[in-house]
C-alpha cells in the first residue's frame, strides 16, 4: 500500500465512519474496485477504526471524562456494597445502557466469519442492498425527534436510557456489521426510535462506538503478522492521523447537521448509492469481469 492509498482510505474512513453512510460499505467498495482486497486490507482498516476511536476522544473527552471519573465510583460502590440501580445518576445510568447495548455483540459474534466473508468477496450487490436498508433506516429516524412542546419535553436523554432502549440499540448495531450498514447511522437510528433526543442520540451512538471498536482493532491485530505491519508502517500511521482527523471534522459536521434538522440528506445519498452499486454488481456478474480502477 502506497502513502497516497493510505491517505485516500484515511479520509474516506474518517468520514464515512461517523457520517451515517457505513465506513465498512465505503471501504469495501474502494478496496474491490482497486484491488486491494486480503488480510492486509482488514489490517489497514483496523487500523483507520483506530483513528477514528482517537477522534472520538478528542470530540467527547469532557463527556468520556466524566463517564470515566464516574465508572471508578461505580466500582468502589459495587465492592462496598452501596451501588443501587434506581438511584443511579444520569452518567452511571448511561455508563450501564452502554454495557447493555453492546451485550447483543456477543450473539452477534457468533456469526463473525460469515460478516468477514461478506467485506473480502468479490459481490459488491450486498453492499448494494445494504445502502439501500441505511438510507430505508435513515428516512425512518428522520421523522423522529421533531417538534416542539410537550413532545419534545418528553424526549429522553442518554442519562436517561432504559434496559428496552437498550438492547434495541444494540440490536441494531449488530446488524450494521453488514458492510454497507452504517453503525452510527443505525444506532442514532435506533436511539431516535426510542424517544432519544437528537443530540443525545449522537454522543449516545459515538460513545458506544468505543469499547466496539478497541475490541475489534485488539482481536484483528493480535492476529496480524509483525512482518505485515512492519512492512506497512509509514502508510498505516499515515492513514491513522488521516482518518483521525477526517473523523474529528465529520463529528462536528453531523452534529451541525442533527442539530439543524438536516440528517435526512444521507438517506438520499445511500438511497442512490446503493442503486448505483447494485447496477454495478449485476454488470460485474452479467459480463462475467470484475471493474477494477487504475489497472
Amino acid at each position: 500500500m502506497s502513502i497516497i492509498e493510505a491517505i485516500l482510505q484515511g479520509i474516506l474512513q474518517g468520514l464515512t465512519e461517523f457520517l451515517p453512510v457505513s465506513s465498512s460499505g465505503h471501504l469495501s467498495l474502494f478496496q474491490h474496485f482497486t484491488g486491494l482486497d486480503g488480510e492486509s486490507a482488514v489490517t489497514m482498516t483496523i487500523v483507520f477504526h483506530l483513528g477514528t476511536l482517537a477522534a472520538v476522544f478528542i470530540a467527547f473527552w469532557d463527556k468520556i471524562k466524566k463517564l470515566i471519573a464516574e465508572a471508578f465510583r461505580m466500582l468502589g460502590d459495587i465492592f462496598t456494597g452501596k451501588f443501587k440501580w434506581k438511584t443511579m445518576n444520569p452518567e452511571r445510568r448511561m455508563i450501564m445502557m452502554i454495557i447493555v447495548s453492546i451485550l447483543p455483540l456477543f450473539v452477534f459474534y457468533i456469526f463473525k466469519d460469515f460478516f468477514e466473508r461478506l467485506s473480502s468477496d468479490s459481490d459488491i450487490i450486498i453492499e448494494g442492498i445494504a445502502f439501500l436498508y441505511t438510507s430505508a433506516l435513515l428516512f425512518l429516524s428522520g421523522r423522529c425527534g421533531r417538534g416542539s412542546g410537550a413532545h419534545y419535553a418528553s424526549e429522553k436523554t442518554a442519562g436517561e436510557t432504559t434496559v428496552p432502549a437498550a438492547l434495541t440499540i444494540g440490536v441494531f448495531q449488530g446488524i450494521a456489521l453488514v458492510p454497507g450498514i452504517s453503525r452510527s447511522g443505525s444506532t442514532i437510528s435506533a436511539a431516535l426510535f426510542t424517544g432519544m433526543k437528537r443530540e443525545d442520540a449522537v454522543e449516545y451512538s459515538f460513545i458506544l462506538g468505543i469499547p466496539v471498536i478497541l475490541a475489534g482493532a485488539v482481536v484483528k491485530l493480535g492476529e496480524a503478522s509483525a512482518a505485515e505491519l512492519s512492512a506497512n508502517l509509514v502508510p498505516l500511521l499515515v492513514g491513522f492521523v488521516v482518518s483521525a482527523v477526517a473523523g474529528y471534522f465529520a463529528i462536528r459536521l453531523i452534529k451541525m447537521l442533527v442539530t439543524n434538522d438536516k440528517f435526512h440528506v444521507f438517506a438520499w445519498y445511500t438511497l442512490v448509492l446503493g442503486i448505483i452499486v447494485i447496477g454495478l454488481g449485476l454488470y460485474e456478474k452479467i459480463g462475467g469481469v470484475r471493474i477494477l480502477i487504475g489497472k
